[in-house]
């Protein structure tokens, strides 16, 4: 017993070997101090060395213990009481965070976008009636929440005033409800001409772009020549670098022309508009949560894209996971909660780049079944999106870098029909099982993906509201995507509507593998 409770830490029973407690976590070593204060115990003069060897380190645990405080209660598995919770895309974009941060945040006091820009696409759809949103957080559909655009995002005035038209023109009342950082970067027309002028030259290697300007927009602010929200409320100042950053992008771009003079008219004309908007954000979001508000951060594109962890340079110039929480939005690690990774029920990519379990468009066929049931068209761009299965150890990739407490697993309704469905459960190269997401393009190209075969169902899924009413063949399907990713379902999208949503609560343990 005592050799086995060493052994789990990597001891051996011997005074150099467990001299240290380097390489272990503190929750690890404090969730084990009783066992090794019972074993201590209990243990029988028949071995002394043993005895004072447990005995040596439970002392070492109980002052470990008291010097770190509260860390126990807080990694034990316990969700906190208080803290910021985050909705992230797991996949490559598409996966229906929109409608989950609408239904939340009905709960919530401040909703808040903190990376990505107008590329990003969320629809919601309330009562039969949709509701497009690109830079707006989707909680602005909830009356009660303010919604704020962080430091982290990088704007375009024109469209984000467009939406504010948009709502207005769709009876939502947005006055006092939408907060702008003064640090977040202005997207200029010029970033997007540019954007779409790089994405031609490339040819056959295109990224895929939206053609928004974001790429741009962020290699300016990287540059440090790029302009903030803020900065209009400093109108020579914003006059003068915004004239400095035109001529150096036309020196750098053979024909491309700016008309300097309009738009500084353009600008200048909604620079009281906006400072209405503007504020600090930072300040706004901590002082609110030290208040005891409620905060959902919504996530937007997805970790696939993500400029670090994504399939590059297929990616975004941002970075969607988990991190940009804490850099897009000003806060600190300590005060995250719960993270929640959206998953659609099979796969879909817009755009070029790698995608191991893309099916066929032809006609009859599953990839077409998924594209047209699944209206797969991209919300910004109104591109097809490529369709494929579930890919599990991409899944288990966006699950480690991101952290998620559980599942939003979203259109499951969409693979109704289908005879059977398949799960890409791991990825072979030349017959040897890949440990992990491969950062190499070349490798990831060429896996060969192994598949599960599960039984499909007919039965309408669209009213069921309990997952216990579910199909059973549907029932197995979510329970093993479950098994296989290692995280809770918690939600599943049953319909396109606000509220065709199975909610299976907390407080329930998976098994895992």
């Amino acid at each position: 017993m005592f050799r086995n409770i060493l052994a789990r830490h990597g001891r051996t029973i011997g005074t150099a070997a467990i001299a240290t407690t380097a390489g272990v976590t503190v929750a690890s070593l404090l969730n084990e101090k009783d066992s090794f204060g019972r074993a201590a115990s209990v243990a029988s003069c028949d071995s002394p060395t043993v005895l004072s060897l447990l005995q040596e380190v439970s002392a070492r645990l109980s002052n470990l213990e008291a010097m770190v405080g509260g860390v126990r209660a807080q990694t034990t598995g316990s969700r906190k009481k208080d803290g910021i919770d985050v909705v992230l895309g797991a996949q490559w974009g598409d996966e229906g965070k929109g409608k989950l941060v609408d239904i939340l945040s009905q709960e919530y006091d401040v909703c808040a976008r903190v990376a990505g820009g107008s590329n990003a696409g969320h629809t919601i759809v309330v009562n039969n009636k949709k509701y497009k949103f690109h830079l707006l957080p989707s909680g602005i559909l909830n009356e009660k929440a303010t919604c704020v655009i962080g430091n982290g995002v990088v704007v375009h005035l024109p469209s984000f005033l467009n939406e504010l038209e948009s709502l207005a023109g769709n009876g939502v009342n947005y006055e006092g409800r939408i907060l702008l950082s003064d640090r977040a970067h202005l997207v200029f027309d010029f970033h997007q001409e540019v954007d779409g002028r790089n994405e031609a030259r490339l040819g056959r290697h295109k990224i895929g772009t939206t053609k928004k300007g974001i790429g741009p927009a962020y290699a300016s602010k990287i540059s440090r020549n790029g302009l903030r929200v803020g900065d209009l409320q400093d109108w020579p100042t914003f006059e003068r670098r915004f004239r400095s950053l035109c001529e150096q992008q036309m020196r750098a771009y053979d024909g491309l022309t700016i008309d300097i003079d309009a738009q500084l008219e353009y600008y200048k004309s909604i620079a009281d508009r906006v400072g209405g908007f503007t504020v600090d954000t930072i300040a706004y979001t901590n002082a609110q949560f030290d208040a005891g508000k409620k905060i959902l951060v919504e996530g937007a594109n997805a970790t696939m894209l993500d400029i670090d962890f994504g399939t590059y340079p297929f990616v975004t110039s941002s970075n969607p996971s988990v991190g940009s929480v804490l850099t897009g939005l000003g806060v600190s690690p300590r005060k995250l909660r719960s993270i929640y990774g959206t998953v659609k029920a099979y796969c879909t990519r817009v755009g070029e780049g790698p995608f191991p379990t893309e099916l066929e468009m032809k006609e009859g066929s599953e990839g077409l079944h998924l594209s047209q049931v699944g209206a797969e068209y991209g919300t910004t761009t109104g591109r097809p999106r490529r369709c494929g299965w579930l890919d599990i150890p991409q899944m288990k990739y966006s699950a480690v870098i991101n952290g998620f407490t559980c599942i939003n697993l979203t259109k499951l309704d969409v693979l109704t029909g289908l005879p059977e469905v398949k799960i890409g459960k791991s990825y072979k190269v030349n017959g040897e099982i890949l440990p992990f997401m491969p950062a190499s393009l070349e490798t990831l190209g060429k896996v060969e993906v192994e598949y599960e075969v599960l039984p499909g169902w007919t039965e309408d899924i669209s009213t069921v509201n309990r997952f216990e009413d579910l199909p059973i063949n549907c029932q197995n399907y979510v329970l093993r995507v479950q098994e296989l990713i290692g995280v809770p379902i918690r939600w599943i999208g049953v319909g396109p509507n606000r509220l065709d949503v199975i909610d299976r609560g907390e407080g329930w343990e998976i098994n895992a593998n």
